[in-house]
């Protein structure tokens, strides 16, 4: 039996659907990051997580588990207190679906994918038409030979995954620094109007489990980042030479037997 039959030709997922185009980093409320806004047809705001504060300190732990004892240190001199916190709430998601800017930056993303998974598509089917021609002449050819068509066949597979993949991963790439210019602008909203409001301490709006609409700074800062921020230029999607690729986790981009 050919040792072709044994191996099944894998192209990765080109395409983002609803899922955030990109990821960076918020320096605006120091959390995991933000997200793209969801398409049109999913009404449905998504929800930032956040994981619950471990403890600085395990008081739960026992002395014995512990591999290094908590030092007495010495008292330090008194300073000043902090001052009373004035707290305000920011929705960041909700600002990002009603951005102007980032609603832009999801539609051309989006037209990016779908001419990249076109393109994933004619390639699939080139690929699949040699494989066939290449077990049509199995009776005709020599093991030898037989061997060395499903090798440079596999090669080309290869390659085709990984182009396409680079090709996906500069399309994020573009998308994640459309985005940062978003999002500094609004860290700059968010610590002017805070500074307006009296605020020293602005929180996730989705941490609190109450709230009163008087903190929140959420409508304002969308209206303000629409009108100094309406729209940003999402930059060339350009592969470049050894450029880092985040495949998705269980996605190794391999073809195997």
């Amino acid at each position: 039996m050919s040792a072709f039959s044994r191996y099944v030709l894998i192209l990765p997922l080109l395409t983002l659907g609803a899922a955030p185009a990109a990821h960076a980093q918020s320096s605006t409320s120091g959390s995991a990051g933000f997200f793209m806004p969801p398409s049109a047809e999913h009404q449905k705001a998504p929800q930032i997580v956040h994981k619950p504060a471990q403890p600085v300190i395990d008081t739960a732990k026992q002395p014995n588990e512990a591999k290094f004892k908590v030092p007495n240190l010495p008292a330090l001199p008194p300073e000043a207190p902090p001052p009373t916190a004035v707290i305000g709430v920011l929705s960041v998601p909700e600002v990002l679906q009603k951005s102007t800017a980032a609603q832009a930056v999801q539609a051309e993303i989006q037209k990016r994918q779908a001419a990249l998974a076109k393109d994933a598509q004619v390639a699939r089917a080139k690929i699949q038409s040699e494989q066939q021609a290449i077990m049509a002449e199995r009776g005709k050819l020599s093991d030898a030979a037989l061997e060395k068509k499903e090798q440079n066949l596999q090669n080309e597979i290869a390659a085709t995954q990984t182009r396409f993949q680079e090709r996906n991963q500069a399309i994020q790439n573009s998308a994640q620094e459309a985005l940062q210019q978003i999002e500094a602008m609004m860290a700059g909203i968010v610590r002017q109007e805070a500074q307006a409001h009296g605020m020293n301490l602005v929180l996730h709006r989705e941490q609190a489990v109450l709230d009163v609409s008087a903190f929140d700074l959420t409508n304002e800062t969308v209206a303000e980042l629409n009108k100094l921020l309406p729209s940003v230029k999402v930059p060339p999607s350009v592969v470049t030479p050894g450029m880092k690729v985040n495949l998705p986790e269980g996605q190794g981009g391999d073809v195997g037997p």
